[in-house]
């Protein structure tokens, strides 16, 4: 019988209910929605329309209230927290606006610490290490700390250690958030890149929708729900000189 490879996150009915005092808040209202392998997918929302505690919950930084979540077929909903930690740095890699990365130490140190943190050999973390820079374009700034670097190259760096890894899942939370337009557009064509030379699968957040146009499949939330789920509207395609995914070379 022929395998098929499983959805790399895979949420059915999923809730989280806060309580506050006598109240209850439905922070996300049994969210159903499947990202495949390979796909580039941008999730919108205003605030408090739920798309942050959808990204904590496929981050495996909170767990849901009900409902069903397997994250490249590991049902991650009931893990307990030592579980979680190992599952969060096997499979996914994350990427902040602020970067996150420490300021004392060199770019290629910074990408080893998910290896470090995974158990690998100190021979094989700077292998990849430098196999990852040299991905995104930093091969030549190895050694270089956080403050002799500009922002889109510290971003880079980010994006690097989220990629060391090999995780199925890039997780990008307002990756261009600290960036001027002309590196923010950098950081996108890399995603894009990544995404289509390399097949790794991304779900970034964003409240900008220049930057959500970029993505293949847009993802918005509103009061908990997903209100709309597939190609970027027309209108969306504003002030980045940039193919999206779905047509990029």
């Amino acid at each position: 019988m022929e395998q098929t490879t499983p959805a790399v996150i895979d949420a059915r009915g999923l809730t989280k209910i806060y309580a506050s005092g006598d109240a209850r808040v439905a922070a996300l209202g049994g969210v159903t929605l499947q990202v495949q392998p390979g796909e580039f997918i941008a999730v919108v929302g205003a605030s408090g329309s739920g798309k942050s505690t959808f990204m904590n919950l496929i981050g495996l930084l909170d767990r849901p209230t009900a409902g069903q979540l397997l994250l490249d077929g590991i049902d991650v909903a009931r893990l307990e927290p030592d579980q979680r930690a190992v599952v969060r740095n096997r499979k996914i890699g994350f990427v902040f606006q602020g970067f996150n990365l420490l300021r004392r130490t060199s770019a290629i140190e910074n990408v080893e610490l998910p290896m470090l943190y995974a158990g690998l050999p100190s021979r094989e973390r700077r292998q990849r290490a430098v196999e990852a820079l040299q991905a995104v374009g930093l091969g030549n700034r190895l050694d270089h700390l956080p403050n002799q670097l500009s922002g889109g190259q510290q971003q880079r760096v980010a994006i690097a250690r989220a990629l060391v890894n090999r995780p199925a899942l890039l997780l990008a939370d307002e990756p261009t958030g600290n960036l001027d337009s002309a590196t923010s557009r950098e950081i996108l064509k890399l995603f894009v890149e990544l995404n289509r030379r390399q097949g790794i699968t991304i779900v970034m957040v964003t409240h900008e929708t220049d930057v959500a146009a970029v993505a293949q499949r847009v993802v918005q939330f509103r009061d908990g729900l997903v209100v709309l789920d597939g190609p970027p509207p027309a209108e969306w395609h504003a002030s980045f000189d940039l193919e999206p995914a779905s047509e990029a070379a």
